[in-house]
Order: structure tokens, then C-alpha cells, then sequence
């Protein structure tokens, strides 16, 4: 089988380890690994029993069969006894965010981001994991020409964020490069995921409250930045099938094919609620570049993925996921 040729049935993970499993991409990537059969073994250093955001996003895997989950650091923890028989790791665990990046959190980005990693790889090397998966990010390419990236684009990362998150996976290839490493790597550039469970913080999820609330939104720059929005079933998808298919090494980046500018982005958002949107204009962000446009190519012919959720459709099915948890009833 080619390099190109992805496998016609991806074999069934009979054990998986999700770090993060608390967070936005890894409590929807267990669901999905559960119903699949997988048994999930989560870990976050995030106790639901403690943190409202950890407890909401793991609330659909309770009492699921098949789901163990770990409250654990881990920079500190015994990470060899996760690992146990496990066919591959999915690392999702990291710190998030482009501006808080800038300053005295930077020791937190570092830690969580690098020498996180540089343990679970050592920890996979010695269990003889067969295959991890580690979430990297559309920014380590950095300000582009407004093209489409491709993996092997000169990458020039913006922010400490991004900077650590280039790290991150050169760090784990490099791993998995060495003779005698029996884990194969590969590193998933998600470009802007987007869904229910996004993290508050982020514009979508930002853009559709106040669109729900009446709230007023924020907006950092003119509003025509563009970004390659991806539902989070797509990242999902993707993210299983770079567990599964042989022969799947390296980088590739996971872009929804919907690239919209932050405005596009409102007026879908107003088209929902049938209102408009309040605005308060603030100055741009250090860090934050004005496009991203994933080629997805690579994921297509390596992997056989391809995104099936367009922006409108993902952005209805996320704002009636806010409007019923927040009691707003249906949105449009």
C-alpha cells in the first residue's frame, strides 16, 4: 500500500489514551472513540468534581461504558500505568490561546505545552505505544500571503503560543524519527475547531452569545481577518483516522474548506436569531494574523478525509447547542 493510498477499513482501537479528555476536542473525540467500541482512558489535570467547565464537558461521558477517567498532572504524574496496552495516544492536552500567551503565563504554556510532551513521548517510547496523535495548530504557520498553507510551507509562528505549539510536535516527530523508536507520530494542525463545548473565549462561540443574549461582542480589529473554520465532527474524524491509517506519519493539517471572515462570521450569526449584533471595535491583538487557509489535501489523499460540515450548517448546530444549555430555547 502507498504512501497516498489511505487503508479501505481503519482496524478498530481497541485502547486509547486521550490527554485533555476535559477540554473542547478530546471530550467529543472519547464520545466518539466510545461509541466505536474503544475503551477511552482520559486524563486532565482538570477535576470535574471542581471545575464547572471540566464537569460540563465530560457530563456526556458518564457512565459510559468503556470510559476511565484520570484526574492527573501530567508533569508530575506516573505516566507509564496510562499507557498500559493502550493502541495509540491521542495528546490534546496543552494551554490554549494566543493572548494570554504574552507575559507571565508564558512558564505555563511552556510546561504544558513541551515538557508535557517530552514526557508522554518518553513514556510511549518505553510502553511501545504503537502511534500518537498530537494536536499542533494553524498557527505555527504564522502570517501567510493569504494562500492556501501546505505542510511543508516555511513556518513562522506569531505569538509564544504558537512558538510552543511548533515545539510541540517538532518534538514528538523527533522522537519518532529516532532508529529505535517504536511510536509513529502524527501531528494534526487544526485550523480554528468550532462547535458545542468550544471554549468561551474563542470568537465563534463568543459571536453566537451575543447574538443569543443581546450581549454586546467585542471584536479586535476590523472584522476582516479570515480563518478556515472546522466543525468539530470533522476535527473528530480526522483525528480517529490519523490513529488508524497505516503508513500515516508527519504533519497534516485539518481545515474545514470554510474560510469566512469574523464579519461573515456575524452576519450568519444575526441571520440565526433574526437581530442584530452590538459591536465594540477594539485594536488588534498581538499574535493574532490576518488569514488562515488550510490545503487539505495531504488529509485527503493520506488519510481519506474531508470535511462534510459547512459553516452555516455547523454554526445553526452550534448556537442551538448554546441556546438549550443556556435555556433559550431553539435557535433558527
Amino acid at each position: 500500500m502507498s504512501e497516498h493510498t489511505p487503508a479501505p477499513h481503519p482496524p478498530v482501537l481497541r485502547r486509547a489514551v486521550v490527554t485533555g479528555a476535559a477540554g473542547f476536542i478530546g471530550s467529543h473525540l472519547a464520545h466518539a472513540l466510545l461509541g466505536s467500541g474503544t475503551i477511552v482512558i482520559g486524563v486532565d489535570r482538570r477535576d470535574p468534581a471542581t471545575d464547572q467547565v471540566a464537569a460540563a464537558n465530560l457530563a456526556a461521558l458518564q457512565g459510559v461504558p468503556g470510559y476511565m477517567h484520570i484526574t492527573a498532572d501530567l508533569l508530575n504524574c506516573s505516566v507509564d500505568p496510562l499507557l498500559f496496552e493502550a493502541d495509540v495516544i491521542f495528546h490534546l492536552a496543552a494551554v490554549p490561546g494566543v493572548r494570554p500567551s504574552w507575559g507571565p503565563r508564558f512558564n505555563e504554556y511552556v510546561a504544558s505545552n513541551i515538557l508535557a510532551a517530552q514526557r508522554v513521548m518518553e513514556a510511549a517510547h518505553r510502553m511501545r505505544v504503537p502511534r500518537l496523535v498530537v494536536a499542533s495548530s494553524s498557527s505555527v504557520y504564522g502570517p501567510t500571503s493569504g494562500g492556501a498553507s501546505v505542510e511543508a510551507d516555511h513556518l513562522r509562528p506569531a505569538s509564544p503560543y504558537a512558538v510552543t505549539k511548533l515545539a510541540e510536535e517538532q518534538l514528538c516527530l523527533a522522537h519518532a524519527a529516532r532508529a529505535n523508536c517504536p511510536t509513529e507520530v502524527v501531528a494534526l494542525r487544526y485550523f480554528t475547531v468550532y462547535g458545542p463545548r468550544q471554549r468561551a473565549d474563542m470568537f465563534i462561540h463568543r459571536a453566537l452569545h451575543a447574538a443569543l443574549t443581546g450581549q454586546p461582542l467585542s471584536l479586535y480589529g476590523d472584522g476582516h481577518q479570515r480563518r478556515d473554520f472546522t466543525y468539530i465532527d470533522d476535527a473528530v474524524t480526522a483525528t480517529i483516522a490519523a490513529a488508524t491509517v497505516p503508513n500515516a506519519t508527519g504533519a497534516f493539517n485539518v481545515g474545514g474548506g470554510s474560510s469566512a471572515s469574523l464579519l461573515e462570521v456575524i452576519n450568519i450569526a444575526k441571520s440565526l436569531v433574526g437581530r442584530d449584533i452590538q459591536i465594540h471595535l477594539e485594536p488588534a491583538r498581538g499574535g493574532d494574523v490576518l488569514t488562515t487557509l488550510a490545503n487539505p489535501a495531504r488529509a485527503h489523499e493520506v488519510l481519506g478525509w474531508q470535511p462534510q460540515v459547512d459553516l452555516h450548517n455547523g454554526l445553526r448546530a452550534h448556537m442551538q447547542a448554546l441556546a438549550q444549555a443556556a435555556g433559550y430555547g431553539a435557535a433558527a
